[in-house]
């Protein structure tokens, strides 16, 4: 234990696995730079590094939008100064293994959306497929460049109380949050300038150049300059601040729907000069709201005739349509047997156990145990809809039976999982906090890279697993070793 008073309060979690402590109460190697460093520090520099951090994140505007909140529509983004630590073999660990997930959910996009072999074959339910609000018939026989759907993927990813880590959801769709995962970097070179390089910190900062290249070879016109855009929903969107940033950094336009238009089965931006080609959308707008001639014809977020323009191969749209089929939280489980199905190999990252509630033996398994179960919607994200086994009152529980016998297909149920805990800097003092991490991974035609490091999520109130921003989480900056 290092002589600080900023340790006097840090107590380990009992049953948790501690990232900085070991079993017996030593810091883990990996930690003890950053711990001799804090310990150096007076309570007072801390303090008025936390404040700085904090103006920091005000004055950039980097917010996040909690919609079902009454006070009001932005929120500074939670930040805490004390970085999550991994080494390079536990990273070599995950990496290997989100390249591996990947691979085979690409390969059941494809397979789902053309020949369909893993339902002929029995390994994944055709009434799972067909039920799911998110696959899309218009995908049908609809070949994608390079046969690539998931070009940008957020893999959620939690560890127990062994340290293994599991894969908790994927997101495949229009995954946030890779904005807060490069500021925090950038605020902690600004808060810590010589601790990164004592540490030998991987830079995650390539990211953008990753993305843009991989866009770029997406076009369908072979020329020397493809037209790139951002399609945004513009500024009432919660991750707004993310598509101001990306698109800042790859230097590509920033639009929404009404700046772009189809003509001919090509889509075109307006500009000043008149209307000029676009080859490459990189889209935030969900599937429902992209082309109001074939999906919602109420909205006003997307391009009409965008969908006419993909069929013709005209434009590359990234993500694919119809990836949400994937990432559905009752496709989930059956994510471990596509592996093996279509590449012959075990997992490398666990599934935690999930129980589908659509199955009359498993669902009364569930109600049975229901307060040691974490219980989900399969569509909702953002931590909405969730039930906490053991923190729901019994009226609560007796309301979420109810529910689940109403649709018991649009559930499923897992154990509620001990998640880590890390240290942070809270009141001036060291405290164990739970987290997660969303590493990015970026699929293109030479490959899956993934940026060494990603978005730890934080679960900033005391005894709380719920990590995302929107319940009350923060997050931190996530240091890979090399």
């Amino acid at each position: 234990m290092y002589k600080s008073a900023h340790f006097n309060d840090y107590n380990a979690i009992n049953g948790v696995w501690d990232e900085m402590y070991s079993e017996n109460s030593t810091i883990r190697n990996h930690y003890q730079k950053v711990i001799s460093y804090l310990s150096n520090e007076s309570t007072d520099n801390l303090n008025k590094k936390e404040e700085l951090a904090r103006r920091l994140f005000m004055t950039q505007g980097i917010t996040f939008t909690v919609y079902n909140s009454g006070e009001g529509i932005e929120k500074i983004f939670p930040f805490d100064i004390i970085p999550r630590i991994i080494t390079a073999p536990e990273w070599k660990l995950v990496e290997r293994g989100i390249k591996q997930r990947l691979t085979a959910l690409n390969l059941f996009l494809k397979d789902v959306y053309h020949n369909q072999f893993i339902i002929k074959d029995g390994i994944v339910p055709i009434d799972v497929i067909y039920s799911c609000p998110h696959f899309l018939r218009e995908m049908y026989k609809l070949d994608v460049p390079y046969d690539i759907y998931v070009h940008i993927a957020g893999i959620d990813l939690i560890r127990d109380e062994k340290g293994t880590f599991y894969v908790l959801e994927d997101n495949l769709r229009t995954p946030s949050g890779v904005s807060y995962m490069l500021e925090n970097r950038e605020i902690t070179k600004r808060l810590f300038p010589d601790l990164l390089p004592q540490c030998n910190v991987r830079s995650v900062t390539e990211y953008p150049t990753i993305l843009y290249k991989n866009l770029m070879a997406l076009s369908p016109r072979r020329i020397s300059n493809p037209t790139v855009v951002l399609l945004s929903p513009g500024i009432y969107n919660s991750a707004y601040f993310e598509h101001t940033t990306l698109a800042r950094l790859m230097g590509v336009e920033l639009v929404e729907g009404r700046d772009l238009v189809v003509n001919n089965h090509k889509v075109y931006m307006k500009t000043t000069t008149g209307l000029q080609q676009v080859d490459v959308i990189y889209r935030r707008v969900d599937d429902d709201f992209l082309d109001p001639l074939v999906f919602n014809p109420k909205s006003v977020l997307g391009v009409a005739g965008l969908m006419s323009a993909y069929r013709k191969g005209n434009v590359a749209i990234v993500n694919a349509i119809g990836n949400g089929v994937a990432d559905d939280k009752a496709i989930y489980s059956y994510v471990p047997e596509m592996i093996k199905y279509y590449l012959n190999e075990e997992p490398i990252l666990k599934n935690v156990p999930t129980y589908q509630l659509r199955n009359d033996d498993e669902r009364e398994y569930t109600f049975a145990n229901i307060n040691t179960m974490v219980v989900k919607k399969t569509n909702e994200s953002g931590g909405y809809g969730m039930l906490m086994g053991h923190a729901a009152s019994e009226q609560e529980i007796d309301d979420y039976k109810k529910e689940i016998l109403k649709e018991p297909r649009n559930f499923i149920a897992q154990p509620t999982i001990s998640l880590s805990a890390a240290p942070c800097y809270l009141q001036g003092a060291l405290q164990p906090r739970r987290i997660d991490l969303r590493p990015y991974a970026l699929c293109g035609p030479d490959g899956i890279e993934i940026v060494p490091g990603g978005l730890t999520r934080v679960a900033l109130k005391e005894g709380s697993l719920v990590v995302n921003s929107s319940q009350g989480g923060g997050s931190k900056d996530t240091w890979v070793l090399m």
